[in-house]
């Protein structure tokens, strides 16, 4: 459990399932197409080419490209404090007052928590995922508790 009950309080949530599969997948991707880049040689099945060197090395480049796309998926952070919380998802981010928060929400069957803003729009929070469990549970706890604390 997070201790937020003091006023210079910073907590930091990544999503935790989501790294390792991510990371799993990110490599199984670049060992594939590096196994494939090695059955690419000989004749290109017409008369007109055949397969070079630059080709393998242009399949492995691929794979590794491929692979940090697939990594983008492990970049969620919120980073909060008693002044307000920043939010970094697989694009963009956000850096917000507590002021501006109506509420941190975490409702059943979503896949990740929000932040309710008092313009009523929403910032979703893909650091903590419905996936991640009792850890994502301690997570909004913790915002809450945090923004509680800031707008009382």
């Amino acid at each position: 459990m997070v201790d937020v009950s003091s006023t210079e309080a910073t907590v930091v949530f990544r999503p935790r399932r989501i790294r390792w599969v991510a990371g799993a997948t990110a490599v199984a991707v670049v060992v594939l197409f590096t196994v494939l880049s090695f059955g690419l040689h000989g004749s290109t099945g017409d008369t007109m080419g055949r397969f070079q060197r630059g080709d393998q090395g242009a399949m492995i480049g691929l794979g590794v490209l491929i692979g940090l796309g697939i990594l983008a998926f492990t970049r969620p952070r919120v980073i909060a404090d008693a002044a307000g919380v920043q939010v970094r998802n697989v694009i963009g981010g956000y850096e917000l007052p507590w002021t501006a928060v109506r509420a941190v929400r975490f409702d059943r069957n979503s896949p990740w928590a929000t932040l309710e803003m008092l313009d009523d729009d929403t910032v979703p929070v893909h650091a903590l995922q419905a996936v991640d469990k009792e850890y994502a549970v301690e997570g909004v706890r913790a915002l809450r508790a945090l923004h509680s604390a800031a707008t009382s």
